[in-house]
């Protein structure tokens, strides 16, 4: 592993975080949804694009896979954030909506990572 990959990895995963704040924010702004809607957003389509990228892998080459795939998809995604989303919903006192959001987000995750790779795999 070379310093500049490292480098282009973490420059990914500050755009991907950058990209998460920022759609988060046009999401939930002057809004109040019931559930996290921006990170399970986020997270679903955080999902589906790296399945898209690990998919086209064989095509794109090591490079490009590490900085879109580790760096880009993975400051973008957010597996923390929904964890202690789903915490707060449950102790609020919202247990249902909790377990909802909690196993939702994982369902709909791994199939849109399944459609991403698919899709890639096409490519």
């Amino acid at each position: 592993m070379n310093v500049a990959l490292v480098l282009l990895v973490a420059v990914g995963g500050g755009v991907g975080a950058a990209g998460r704040f920022l759609l988060d924010g046009v999401i939930t702004s002057g809004r109040q949804f019931r559930i996290p809607v921006g990170t399970l957003t986020i997270n679903v389509t955080g999902s589906l694009l790296l399945g898209l990228v690990v998919g086209a892998a064989t095509h794109l080459g090591a490079v490009p896979v590490a900085v879109l795939g580790t760096g880009v998809m993975g400051g973008y995604t957010t597996f923390s954030t929904a964890s202690s989303e789903t915490v707060r919903l449950a102790r609020s006192g919202r247990v249902v909506a909790a377990a909802v959001y909690g196993l939702g987000m994982l369902v709909v995750s791994v199939a849109a990572a399944v459609l991403g790779l698919t899709l890639g795999g096409l490519l």
